[in-house]
């Protein structure tokens, strides 16, 4: 049976071997469109996971450990909030950009980039703070599926940009290693050092605003709620998915 940690150290190099693999394609072949991406039951299913742990887990959480360090006032709740409408001002920000240049302009690559790397950041985190081998599986196989998908957008949109190759492989190695480092930060300040102040309550409500982002507008009007939650069978899964992070609630 693995330790928790050991699991966190194999899962890291995992999403980082699946991200630098589904990046590889597009420079590979100078792919610059991502229509043809599609995994319905992966990002579905994954869609409902992100959001039982933002509302099941993570948010509990959040707010217990700022209650227990005598904060009644619900920061928990203010934090998650606060990411979340962040994220959707940069989605709004980046739609704006499209707008008004070309896809190609090199602005919108970097928004692109600098946004989906605090997502990674802030999906390691949460990763990394998990106590439970149960959770900690959970997370994992959520942010795999959607990470393949995500690592392959990105290199898309770093390939479609006007900057160099070279410039488009650094931001891509950069991105890569975000998702992994977020998972070392989430175990140094949950697991590898008992910090008890109050950092610990503010990435968890970060973590948790990210995956309540991700498992509702994360893309607008192509987010996963909006673009197949129409078919009833896609539908399902994401109940599957959030009714999986409930049950993990009953035993963590």
């Amino acid at each position: 049976m693995f330790s928790a940690t050991s699991l966190k150290i194999i899962f890291a190099i995992s999403i980082f071997i699946v991200i630098l693999i589904a990046g590889w394609y597009p420079f590979r072949k100078r792919i610059k469109d991502d229509k043809h991406i599609d995994f319905p039951i992966g990002e579905t299913l994954a869609t409902g996971v992100f959001l039982g742990a933002a509302l099941l887990h993570m948010l509990p959480e959040s707010n217990s450990l700022f209650k227990s360090m005598g904060y009644d006032y619900p920061f928990a709740f203010i934090i998650t909030g606060a990411v979340f409408l962040i994220f959707l001002w940069f989605e709004h920000l980046g739609k704006e950009l499209y707008h008004h240049h070309s896809s190609e302009h090199p602005a919108f690559a970097i928004l692109a980039w600098a946004m989906l790397s605090v997502h990674s950041i802030m999906l390691g985190a949460a990763l990394g703070l998990a106590h439970y081998n149960s959770m900690i599986i959970m997370l994992f196989l959520a942010i795999i599926t959607h990470k393949w998908a995500e690592s392959f957008a990105i290199a898309v949109q770093l390939n479609r940009s006007s900057m160099s190759t070279n410039t488009s492989m650094i931001f891509f190695i950069l991105f890569s290693f975000m998702t992994p480092l977020g998972i070392y930060l989430g175990w140094y300040f949950g697991h590898g050092i008992e910090t008890s102040s109050l950092f610990d309550p503010i990435l968890i409500a970060a973590s948790a605003g990210t995956f309540l982002y991700l498992g509702t507008l994360h893309g607008l009007e192509r987010c996963v709620m909006v673009e197949r939650c129409c078919n009833l069978t896609d539908f399902s899964f994401v109940i599957i998915g959030f009714l999986l992070m409930a049950s993990v609630a009953i035993y963590v």
